[in-house]
């Protein structure tokens, strides 16, 4: 792609019915996963923790997190920079309550997806992998 990367975790979080979590970032169109970039010295599950903490508000169980995966492709916010995704299926306790610039939480079905605008690492990576 290019030298212009940005390196992030992400976690694939499912309900009880095997929809997929994705969220809406303030002044953004793709819907995507939850997580960020990794601080300093932070581990994976230490930034997907931190990241699902202040975007939603609730914890990531550790013990849950397992790796699906490395991904690279366009990046949705950042025209011109590549994407380097590390993704975790991890299961989560407590309510998820957007927060920080978390706009909008959907639940889809990665069988019967809605017509929505979906980031590249969603929509070519992560529910094709929900899907099987």
């Amino acid at each position: 792609m290019n030298d212009k990367i940005i390196s992030v975790v992400a976690a694939v979080i499912r309900d009880q019915d095997g929809r997929v979590l994705l969220v809406r970032k303030r002044g953004t169109a793709a819907f995507m996963q939850p997580g960020g970039k990794r601080d300093a010295g932070e581990s994976d599950i230490a930034a997907l923790s931190r990241e699902i903490v202040e975007e939603l508000g609730c914890c990531v169980d550790q013990k849950s997190a397992r790796p699906l995966g490395e991904f690279r492709c366009a990046s949705a916010n950042e025209p011109g920079f590549a994407l380097q995704a590390t993704v975790y299926a991890v299961s989560i306790e407590g309510a998820i309550r957007p927060q920080a610039e978390i706009e909008q939480v959907i639940w889809v079905n990665p069988r019967a997806l809605p017509d929505l605008p979906l980031a590249p690492l969603t929509r070519d990576h992560v529910l094709p992998l929900a899907v099987s």
